[in-house]
């Protein structure tokens, strides 16, 4: 295979981008990355990776993190944190689908853990903490969804297109992970088609322009490939003229 032919999504990002620029527009893109608990070395890349390209939206499990986490946070100006469920556990049976904040329990068990895991982050990291929700697995029933005002959310955050007129839903699109084939890279050709799709969409209406493009990463799960690419992204768009990537404090302001 050319080497052409090995760099065509890339180059169909970058004719994406191409038509932005044409129409006058930034291609919005902001990054949030999940199942945050503790310092580690994938963490350490993570925010080396970002460093001065990216800002990340980190999404912590409240229940396990702690003092150790704050510290480490506290010298990575461009992370924000946002609310990773309460512990990341699933409560449904073993034939359906994993979920820990759904409908099969009683809504006050479940506003109750997540009360006390916004608290715990508001105590832990300040200013840095958004009051907005990352339900575990991506996963939110309704009745959950209504309760969230009252507990002080702003905003929520799972994966695909938001649902129209949900403007204090901000989604994620493009994960680049094969959750069921190894948990390895999906590889460029399947990361980047997701992004340049739903960029895309965007642009010519089909998806809600003013949500902007998300990335959903998994530090602790990540291998060799993904870091690789990751890095390659964030070298291609962080300083693009069409590109801008999003704090998540302007995705859920």
């Amino acid at each position: 295979m050319s080497g052409a032919a090995l760099d065509e999504p890339w180059s169909a990002l970058e004719r994406e981008l191409a038509q932005w620029a044409a129409a006058g527009r930034t291609a919005t893109l902001w990054w949030r990355d999940d199942d945050a608990v503790a310092p580690s070395a994938a963490l350490d890349r993570l925010l080396t990776l970002g460093a001065g390209r990216a800002p990340v939206a980190l999404a912590v499990v409240p229940e396990p993190a702690g003092e150790p986490l704050a510290r480490r946070l506290a010298t990575a100006p461009l992370v924000r944190v946002l609310q990773h469920g309460w512990a990341h556990r699933n409560h449904r049976p073993p034939d359906a689908r994993s979920a820990e904040l759904g409908a099969d329990r009683p809504l006050a068990a479940v506003t109750d853990e997540l009360a006390r895991g916004r608290d715990h982050l508001a105590s832990l990291f300040g200013a840095r903490f958004l009051p907005v929700l990352v339900p575990p697995w991506n996963r939110i029933d309704p009745p959950v969804v209504a309760a969230l005002p009252a507990l002080g959310f702003r905003g929520l955050s799972c994966f695909g297109p938001r649902p129209a007129g949900e403007r204090a839903t901000v989604n994620t699109h493009v994960d680049p992970i094969a959750w069921r084939a190894g948990r390895g890279f999906v590889g460029e050709a399947k990361a980047l088609d997701a992004l340049t799709r739903h960029l895309a969409d965007r642009r010519i209406g089909t998806a809600d322009a003013d949500e902007p493009t998300g990335l959903l990463t998994h530090h602790l799960v990540h291998d060799a490939a993904l870091w690789r690419f990751l890095d390659r992204l964030l070298e291609r768009t962080a300083a693009h003229a069409a590109v801008r990537w999003l704090d998540a404090r302007a995705v859920f302001a």
